[in-house]
């Protein structure tokens, strides 16, 4: 077999023996391929006045590799293929100004570096990139810092109930304190880890299902070398202690991918740590799964089948708005829908949909990127809050265009949400038409399946609860599957078990009032200085299930308590 290059820089015909394989002639095709892109790149960097390098089969190490994580790789194409001391060399795919700014940002334990960039093909790229595949799976990317994956996995299987974890810090050395702490909250499924100094001792909580858990409680002589290893995992600086700090880093698992983000804060007795853990699985709940009850399902999923209109989702920070707007962003992605997002933070990744993230420091806010993200022809946009008038008529006149508009105001209810709109300036001819359905919701904590057992609540709670029973109209009732005895009404609770740590809750499951945008609700809104509580007595009247009410018939169905309905949903 030969290869021969003509004159014009092509190649000759391949000429090939009858006893060569099919396999070799595609390597050798391949090979082809390689050398045309390589010397196509290379071209391209004379004409730049760059470096050029080719980066297949280059012996790339791990102290290299580690220096960019393998999201931003993926994101900017940019990747880091040698490092000596204070000097690293990076190669790119695009040159261009994104590019450039994230080389800039670029950092490791040694402060300033000396940077050498390099532009390399699409392919060199890929190539260079399957190196990460090697690297173990649950290395955490920091600043050159990493968890020993070992022992990480280890505590993923020991520990089982809280007092594990108080066991497994007494005998753990020091620099491993940190790994015990994050391996256990993610074991535990906790949202956030709260590492806080007080006068004589360091505590320890983890949020679980919304509520703060005290763990333990540490020596307060411990806690500059723990709050020292945080501040490395994240790249924050070492020496400041009197101002907050941000940093990030992730850890990849066996079938998922953890994002920590850390938050320093000084305090009277030291600096305290919050370590948010986010899981890329978190955001994979189906639809169904969201806790909607059988007739708001059905709602929510004719609104999801319009090709236009606006989607509002209200609730205070943490009642799951997020979980809820990418669920649907799910149930609608296909391959012919065009969906661009516009976030503050984009805090996961959604495979088959495009993210942009605000930045304040450049003056992209909400209204300058929805009006950039309508040029990119989308069909489906999700914009993470609708804090002023400007984003509020852009997001308006979008949805009145052909466009489905998927976003969240702050309001405490579905029916408030309206006055909310209005307060900020908008027309009522405008808004009317444009909405579809308002969606308020609350995230309650399920009962542990493993302790659950009959109890009657005490007689306040239970008269509050007939009380908002008893106000669900007939029209409403024909829509509800349970039984609305209010003279045999049967409750339950979580005893608490080896399973919940002895709470009596394990997970949670969310609370909704889904209001849709009839025909009498709509010539309501159109007469503007409509109130709150208009609103809500014309739900009642349309048979609209309240938050409230939601929350009790779950409580009735045995999936949570009265006294968790009565916690996060107030009138």
């Amino acid at each position: 077999m030969s290869i021969s290059q003509t004159k014009n820089g092509g190649y000759s015909a391949l000429n090939i023996s009858s006893d060569k394989t099919k396999e070799q002639f595609k390597e050798t095709y391949k090979q082809i391929q390689i050398k045309q892109e390589e010397e196509a790149t290379e071209k391209q960097a004379s004409v730049f006045g760059i470096e050029y390098i080719d980066l297949h089969n280059f012996p790339i190490g791990p102290e290299a590799l580690k220096i960019i994580s393998i999201n931003d790789c993926k994101k900017y194409k940019v990747i880091c293929f040698f490092k000596e001391y204070k000097a690293i060399k990076v190669g790119f795919v695009e040159y261009n100004d994104n590019t450039l700014d994230f080389i800039d940002t670029i950092k490791t334990d040694e402060g300033e570096i000396k940077k050498e960039f390099f532009l390399i093909s699409e392919g060199s790229f890929k190539d260079a990139l399957k190196l990460y595949e090697k690297l173990p799976k649950s290395r955490v990317f920091s600043s050159g810092v990493t968890i020993k994956t070992e022992f990480f996995e280890k505590i993923l299987k020991e520990v089982e109930k809280f007092e594990d974890v108080k066991q497994k810090i007494a005998e753990t050395d020091i620099t491993e304190i940190t790994t015990v702490l994050i391996a256990s909250a993610i074991k535990f499924n906790s949202s956030d880890i709260h590492v806080e100094a007080e006068e004589n001792k360091v505590a320890v909580r983890f949020r679980i299902d919304g509520m703060l858990q005290e763990i333990t409680k540490m020596e307060k002589k411990l806690w500059p070398k723990i709050i020292s290893r945080i501040k490395l995992l994240a790249g924050l600086k070492m020496n400041v202690e009197n101002i907050p700090q941000d940093g990030r880093f992730t850890i990849f698992l066996d079938k998922d991918r953890v994002d920590v983000r850390v938050s320093t804060l000084p305090t009277t007795f030291g600096e305290s740590a919050v370590m948010r853990l986010l899981k890329s699985s978190a955001v994979d709940l189906p639809f169904e799964e969201l806790g909607f009850s059988k007739n708001n399902l059905e709602v929510m999923k004719d609104q999801l089948s319009k090709s236009m209109g606006m989607i509002i989702t209200t609730g205070p920070t943490g009642a799951g708005k997020t979980t809820t707007l990418y669920a649907m962003l799910k149930e609608l992605n296909k391959p012919q829908v065009n969906i661009i997002t516009l976030e503050d933070p984009v805090e996961y990744k959604l495979k088959g949909i495009n993210q942009s993230q605000i930045d304040y420091s450049k003056n992209y806010d909400f209204a300058t990127g929805l009006r950039a993200i309508l040029r990119q022809d989308p069909n489906v946009v999700m914009v993470g809050e609708i804090r002023d008038l400007e984003t509020a008529e852009i997001a308006i006149n979008a949805s009145l265009t052909g466009h489905v508009v998927l976003s969240t105001i702050h309001a405490n209810s579905a029916s408030a949400a309206i006055p909310r709109f209005l307060a900020m300036g908008v027309k009522p001819f405008l808004l009317a038409p444009s909405l579809n359905v308002i969606l308020s919701q609350r995230l309650v904590r399920k009962i542990c399946p493993h302790c659950i057992e009959e109890y009657k609540p005490d007689e306040q709670n239970l008269k509050r609860a007939k009380v908002y029973l008893s106000e669900i109209t007939e029209k409403a009732k024909e829509k509800i599957d349970v039984d609305l005895d209010l003279d045999n009404l049967k409750f339950y609770k979580g005893k608490g078990c080896e399973k919940c740590n002895n709470i009596g809750y394990s997970g949670r499951i969310g609370i909704y009032e889904v209001l849709p945008i009839t025909d009498k609700l709509e010539e309501v809104i159109m007469k503007g200085g409509v109130s709150e509580y208009e609103i809500k007595e014309l739900c009642k009247n349309e048979g609209i299930v309240n938050m409230i009410q939601d929350g009790l018939i779950k409580a009735i169905e045995g999936k949570t308590t009265i006294e968790e309905v009565f916690r996060v949903a107030r009138n």
